[in-house]
């Protein structure tokens, strides 16, 4: 029996599911939402606050900020509400209404910007409406999860140990790219540890993280209006990049099956099959699911939103029906052998 005092004191770090009954490839999915928060994000919030706070920067009557597409405002909403502080998340037109009624019914303060700045975009606007409010109030602590390395601590303390773990005969790990936390968590243990796993970044289309021109980016969750701070391309062996509408196709494929995972998730699963299948060896393989689907219920899974998005891209249709797109993987780069 597992008793908890606090909400964050909980979260499961042992479920993994078998893909190769969906895609026919060996490939174990690590599945980070079995917390109250419902996310990954879990992880870094809870790291960053305790560092906050041991510190001294985070003191009663501190009020916390941070610029969050969606998970990483949810989990610290819930540890605010868990330990006594006010919470404001800056988002943009991006973060689905299911995401911003989660932060307000835990007590959250919710910002939306709709206005990009000239450089960065939304996440940029994000950014400076943080630093005028900082400016303004010494009250407001901001974490900055795109530069705090207690967000790459997090992983490396947890979600990386717990990999090796239950996969000591680990070949490659595929790790979606958004701030670049879990990805560089993750890669920075593995090298230590076990320097022979090939660590495969995967992000979306649209991103500038590994300087690729700025696109339209519809799913939160993935992918960076600038370059992530915490980034160093060094402990990466590849980068792959992941067209949104793939993404969601994958999305819709695994639902039919069963298993309700967000964009992220289709984004990190679609690039690593098709990794995979570029190679005749058998290698034990894992990535990571971020959340699960529910919160994308009016998004990735609903077919109005997805006629506006990507009409004619027969999203809605079973994969039973149709073949799955076969597309050759577009690779950034390969910093090492």
């Amino acid at each position: 029996m597992t008793v908890v005092s606090a909400p964050e004191a909980f979260n499961s770090d042992d479920l993994y599911i078998d893909l190769r009954t969906v895609f026919h490839r060996a490939l174990y999915l690590k599945c980070e939402g079995v917390n109250f928060a419902g996310s990954i994000k879990l992880k870094p919030a809870t790291e960053m606050v305790e560092a906050a706070e041991r510190e001294g920067a985070l003191k009663p009557g501190s009020v916390l900020v941070e610029s969050s597409s969606g998970n990483l405002g949810v989990a610290l909403s819930m540890i605010a509400a868990s330990k006594g502080y006010r919470f404001v998340c800056v988002t943009d037109s991006r973060c689905n209404d299911t995401t911003k009624q989660l932060m307000a019914a835990l007590g959250a303060e919710v910002h939306t910007v709709t206005t990009p700045a000239e450089e960065g975009g939304l996440l940029g606007a994000r950014l400076e409406f943080i630093r005028r409010l900082c400016a303004a109030d010494n009250r407001y602590v901001w974490l900055d999860q795109y530069a705090n390395p207690n967000n790459w601590r997090a992983h490396y303390n947890s979600t990386a140990p717990a990999i090796l773990r239950e996969f000591p005969d680990l070949d490659v790990l595929f790790v979606g790219a958004g701030t670049t936390g879990t990805l560089m968590g993750c890669a920075r243990y593995l090298r230590e540890r076990h320097p022979g796993v090939r660590i495969v970044a995967v992000d979306t289309a649209g991103s500038v993280s590994f300087g690729r021109p700025a696109g339209r980016r519809m799913i939160p969750g993935l992918g960076m209006g600038m370059r992530p701070p915490l980034l160093d391309e060094s402990y990466l062996d590849d980068v792959l990049i992941v067209e949104e509408a793939d993404a969601i196709r994958t999305c819709h494929r695994l639902a039919h099956r069963g298993f309700l995972f967000g964009g992220s998730t289709g984004t990190v699963v679609t690039g690593a099959i098709r990794w995979l299948a570029d190679r005749d060896e058998e290698l034990t393989a894992v990535t990571i699911a971020p959340d699960f689907g529910e919160r994308y219920i009016d998004t990735v899974y609903n077919q109005a939103w997805l006629d506006e998005h990507y009409p004619g891209a027969m999203l809605g249709v079973h994969p039973r029906l149709r073949p799955a797109p076969r597309r050759p993987v577009q690779r950034h780069i390969r910093a090492l052998a």
